[in-house]
C-alpha cells in the first residue's frame, strides 16, 4: 500500500479542517477541546450532511459520494482530532448504512438511508445482553412470529444512547431450536425505541455519565418488514457488521486528546529545574507511545484500503482493533502515572488537570478493550481465522 494521500485525498482533508474551523469559530457546537468524551449534535451533523461528509464511502446510488473508507477515515480522523459532537450520525455512518446497503430490502434502504445521510435520525445497537457480551451467539432475546409482526422478548444491555436515539438495531433470536445451531438462528430488525413494550433504564459509568442503558423487550411488536436480510441469517450479516466497527479510524482516536495533553505536560512541567522532556525514561516512554500511535494509524489505513477493495477478512479488523485499543488504554495509564495525583482529579476539581480528562479516560479504559468484541475475543478470532490454528 502506499501510504501517501492522492491530491484529491489531501484536498479532501483539508476541506474538512476548513468546515471544522468555520464551525468551531461559531461557538454553537459542544467540542470536546479539553475531554475525553464525545458528544452529539444533531446540529453539527446537519451541517455536515450539507458539505457530503456523511456517507462518504457509500455508493452514490445510495445518496453517498461514493468514494471509499480511506476518505471515510481521512473525514473520521479530522473529526476526532478536533472533539467534534459527531455522536448523532457516527453508528448510521459506520455499520447501520452499510449494513442496510449490503443486506437490506429495498424498502429499507428508501425508508432510512436518505434520514442517516441527512442526518435525521440516529441509531443505537442492541447486541450485548446480561449473560452474552462478546459472545453474541449466547443472546437468549427472542423474535417470534406472529402474523405479520415480530413479537420481542428479552433484554440488552450496555446499550449506548439507547436513551437519545430513535431507532435499535437488533440482534435477536428466531429460531429456538435447539438442535439448529446457534449461528443459524439469529436474525437482525430495526426497531423504533418508542414503541410500546420497550423500556429504556440508565447505566452509569464509573465517570458519572449517562451514556449506557438496559434495554427491556416485553411483547414488543415489530413489522416483519423492518428485518434486515435474510431470516436466521443474522449472526453472519453481524459479523460483516462488526468488521466496519473494529476496523474504524475511532479505535484509535477516541482517546487521542490524552495524548496531547501528555505531551504538553511534559514540556511545560519541570522537575529540579528541567522540563520533564529531558528525562530519558519519560522521553523514551513518549516516543514509544507516538510510534505505537503511528503503526496503529498506518495499519488502520491499510485495513479500510482492503475494505475499498473488498478483501477485508475479519482477522485483519481484528488486529486493528486489538492493537489500537490496547493502546488507548496504555496510553491512559501512562498518562495517569506520569501526571500524578492531579492527573487522577476529576472535573471541576480545582487541581485537576487539563479538566479532569486524564483521569475520565483512566477510568473509562477498561471499556476500551471490551467495546466492539473483547481483546480476549478478538485474539480467538486471529488465532483461528487467521493463524488457521486448530482450536483445543
Amino acid at each position: 500500500m502506499d501510504f501517501r494521500f492522492s491530491k484529491e485525498q489531501l484536498k479532501l482533508k483539508q476541506d474538512v479542517n476548513d468546515f471544522i474551523k468555520k464551525e468551531k469559530k461559531r461557538g454553537i457546537y459542544p467540542f470536546a477541546d479539553d475531554s475525553g468524551l464525545g458528544y452529539m449534535s444533531k446540529e453539527f451533523t446537519k451541517e455536515m450532511a450539507k458539505k457530503g461528509f456523511i456517507g462518504v464511502a457509500w455508493p452514490k446510488e445510495c445518496g453517498g459520494q461514493g468514494l471509499g473508507y480511506v476518505e471515510r477515515g481521512i473525514v473520521f480522523e479530522e473529526m476526532f482530532k478536533a472533539g467534534a459532537p459527531i455522536g448523532q450520525h457516527y453508528l448510521s455512518d459506520r455499520q447501520i448504512g452499510p449494513g442496510i446497503i449490503h443486506f437490506g430490502s429495498q424498502f429499507l434502504k428508501d425508508e432510512f438511508l436518505p434520514k442517516m445521510i441527512q442526518g435525521d435520525i440516529s441509531f443505537c445497537l442492541l447486541f450485548s445482553e446480561p449473560d452474552a457480551g462478546s459472545d453474541l451467539a449466547r443472546c437468549t432475546t427472542t423474535a417470534v412470529e406472529e402474523n405479520d409482526c415480530f413479537i420481542i422478548n428479552g433484554q440488552k444491555v450496555w446499550t449506548s444512547h439507547a436513551h437519545t436515539t430513535e431507532f435499535g438495531w437488533a440482534l435477536v433470536k428466531t429460531d429456538t431450536d435447539p438442535n439448529v445451531s446457534r449461528y443459524n438462528s439469529f436474525s437482525e430488525i430495526i426497531v423504533d425505541m418508542k414503541t410500546p413494550g420497550i423500556t429504556i433504564r440508565p447505566i452509569i459509568n464509573m465517570i458519572g455519565e449517562h451514556s449506557f442503558n438496559e434495554v427491556f423487550f416485553d411483547n414488543v411488536k415489530v413489522p416483519k418488514k423492518y428485518l434486515v436480510g435474510k431470516l436466521n441469517n443474522g449472526f453472519k450479516q453481524i459479523m460483516k457488521n462488526l468488521d466496519y466497527e473494529r476496523s474504524g479510524i475511532d479505535r484509535l482516536m477516541q482517546n487521542l486528546r490524552v495524548k496531547d495533553a501528555l505531551i504538553n505536560y511534559v514540556k511545560t512541567v519541570e522537575k529540579d529545574g528541567k522540563p520533564l522532556s529531558k528525562d530519558p525514561l519519560i522521553r523514551d516512554t513518549i516516543a514509544q507511545l507516538e510510534i505505537e500511535f503511528q503503526v496503529g494509524k498506518k495499519y488502520i489505513y491499510y485495513v479500510t484500503s482492503l475494505l475499498d477493495k473488498g478483501e477485508l477478512q475479519t482477522h485483519e479488523a481484528a488486529i486493528g482493533k486489538v492493537f489500537c485499543t490496547s493502546y488507548e488504554a496504555k496510553l491512559a495509564d501512562v498518562a495517569s502515572s506520569i501526571m500524578g495525583v492531579n492527573g487522577l482529579l476529576m472535573p471541576k476539581s480545582p487541581k485537576a488537570l487539563f479538566n479532569g480528562m486524564v483521569a475520565e479516560s483512566y477510568l473509562a479504559s477498561p471499556s476500551f478493550t471490551i467495546q466492539g468484541g473483547s481483546v480476549e475475543v478478538l485474539k480467538t478470532i486471529i488465532g483461528k481465522r487467521g493463524l488457521k490454528l486448530a482450536a483445543k
